[in-house]
């Protein structure tokens, strides 16, 4: 049961729509908080207060957007293809952010950035779907609810546990030795591995550095991270670079995994395993290591081995069609839900992992999904209330470095939740633990 204390209306008007946003979003963050709160209980023996307002979540659910530069301008976190497109007999979403998944896309259409639009009209958005992800690209057909539970009937996400944790069977000691003096948050000593990118992950992990863990970022040097993100990623938690394809770097990543309490992954389902860094591997090399795995599609059904995105997952179950214009284009929720709501989906399963191996010694696996947020979403009651107007200006904060951005949501004892390691520096930080 959630022990929260939360305050401000039920629907902040930035989350107002047609699906229960503002509800979804504040039970993810008030989740995560009250498995905070049971975290320090096992490690001192005692439960702090927590509290939250829904204001604050309404701005911290739109954190990158609400994101400013020194300049004072904000960064577009979609490229020109990333986007709707009509097909022959309906919609197709497209994600090209990344440059690998650009070439992907016109390599499996055969034709230039101009010519994109004629393609995708030429063919069924199906046809298109399949095409593009053949050669590892991104793009899904726009499907109403019940034709994608229809085609994932074989996936043990749907409908499945909103937060699914399985033993790992390894038993570690405590980390209480890393508390340190002073005033102590839930995660204070905790070591967290974050192996993650763009929004959803990066959520979770930076979460849990504002709940007081260390928490170092680990990204490939090849693929640097998106402008937008190499900021909005890295709040919270020291960044380096390690290429894990050389022998020395996978070497430094498992020497840092040795003493790491937590491994968070966010890449697609299976992709670790070359590493030896999926969770029947991690429980072997480094026992008592709690390990938590995002994914876009969860790991079972005809979907399971697929990359994917927030925008992507609203359009293909179904969030797109409810949340449609009048001419039938496939609309979109007021914020990217799917991707926060799961971040803190994910610090709440790692915070009862913890709580749990504290209490046993035994470590978990957790595992989360856009797609299991999204069913959660769909099946959650609309909440009656109006819409209120509610301010942002109290929740900005300076990042350093000129940016600013949402502070974390939530109070521990009445404090407020403070983000570490600023001001953010994109993979400037030593592959060691602080």
């Amino acid at each position: 049961m959630v022990s929260v204390d939360i305050s401000g209306p039920a629907v902040p008007g930035a989350l107002a729509a047609p699906l229960a946003v503002a509800r979804c979003a504040t039970a993810a963050v008030a989740m995560c908080l009250d498995a905070a709160a049971d975290l320090a209980q096992a490690r001192t023996g005692r439960r702090p207060m927590v509290a939250l307002d829904t204001a604050h979540v309404a701005a911290a659910v739109r954190g990158e957007v609400l994101l400013r530069g020194p300049d004072g301008r904000g960064i577009d976190g979609f490229a020109p293809l990333s986007r709707l497109w009509p097909a022959a007999d309906g919609w197709v979403r497209t994600h090209a952010n990344y440059p690998w998944h650009r070439a992907a896309l016109l390599a499996a259409l055969r034709t230039d950035a101009g010519g994109v639009a004629a393609a995708i009209a030429d063919r069924s958005a199906v046809e298109v779907e399949r095409l593009v992800y053949a050669v590892a690209g991104l793009a899904v057909a726009s499907r109403r609810p019940a034709e994608w539970l229809h085609e994932q009937a074989s996936a043990d996400e749907v409908p499945g546990p909103l937060v699914r944790s399985t033993p790992l069977g390894a038993r570690r000691a405590s980390a209480r030795d890393r508390i340190p003096a002073g005033r102590v948050l839930p995660a204070a000593g905790i070591r967290v591995l974050d192996l993650t990118r763009v929004i959803a992950g990066p959520v979770g992990t930076r979460m849990l550095g504002a709940l007081g863990a260390d928490v170092l970022r680990v990204d490939d040097p090849a693929r640097p991270e998106l402008p937008l993100h190499a900021v909005d990623g890295v709040v919270g938690k020291a960044s380096t670079l390690l290429d894990a394809r050389a022998a020395a770097g996978l070497e430094a990543l498992h020497r840092l995994l040795d003493t790491a309490d937590v491994l968070v992954t966010g890449y697609r389902p299976g992709a670790m395993r070359r590493l030896g860094l999926d969770a029947d591997q991690v429980a072997e090399l480094h026992p008592g290591t709690v390990v938590v795995s995002l994914s876009a599609w969860g790991t079972t059904g005809p979907w399971g081995a697929r990359r994917g995105f927030d925008s992507l997952v609203q359009v293909a179950t179904g969030i797109g069609w409810l949340t449609r214009d009048a001419a039938g284009r496939p609309g979109a929720l007021p914020c990217q839900l799917l991707d926060h709501a799961t971040g803190y989906l994910a610090a709440a399963g790692a915070l009862t992992a913890l709580a749990a191996r504290e209490r046993t010694g035994a470590a978990a696996h957790v595992e989360v999904s856009l797609a299991r947020t999204a069913r959660w979403l769909l099946d959650t009651p609309l909440d009656p209330s109006p819409p209120q107007d509610t301010q942002t200006a109290p929740f900005l904060v300076p990042l350093g470095a000129g940016w600013t951005g949402v502070s974390p949501p939530g109070t521990i004892d009445g404090a407020p939740l403070t983000w570490p390691h600023l001001p953010p520096a994109y993979g400037a930080a030593p592959a060691t633990w602080s």
